[in-house]
């Protein structure tokens, strides 16, 4: 990645997180969940990082429909994949390794596996066997 390509993704990332900052729910898409509740789906969404999909909660945009709509009205969505371009870990594997190096550099150790990346996993899988 070059050092363009650092910047611009650090400005992405403290923007996201700034947008995320803000701690009214928005009532009109989907309340955030109380501390420690899990939604319907039983993902939590109290911590930082979204286990589910492998990136901060903050910028999880496929579990918050404000941020999904932010990301599309910015064009970055992948709408082969339903999430945003810059989280698409099928089409850019290379992003997986950077929200895990983000994981790392807070906890000091490798993230969860997250659901995207165990069905990605799976395809390879079966586009192996095929």
């Amino acid at each position: 990645m070059n050092l363009k390509n650092m910047w611009a993704f650090g400005v992405l990332t403290v923007g996201l997180g700034l947008l995320g900052c803000n701690n009214s729910p928005d009532k009109a898409t989907s309340p955030a969940p109380a501390a420690n509740q899990l939604s319907e789906d039983g993902h939590s969404h109290d911590g930082w990082w979204c286990n589910e999909h492998g990136v901060p909660e903050e910028v999880c945009a496929q579990c918050s429909v404000k941020l999904a709509a932010d990301f599309k009205a910015k064009g970055d969505w992948c709408k082969e994949h339903d999430c945003p371009d810059s989280q698409c870990f099928a089409c850019h594997p290379e992003k997986e390794t950077e929200f895990a190096a983000q994981y790392e550099a807070k906890y000091g150790k490798k993230p969860p596996k997250s659901h995207d990346a165990e069905e990605h996993e799976h395809h390879d899988e079966h586009d192996a066997k095929s």
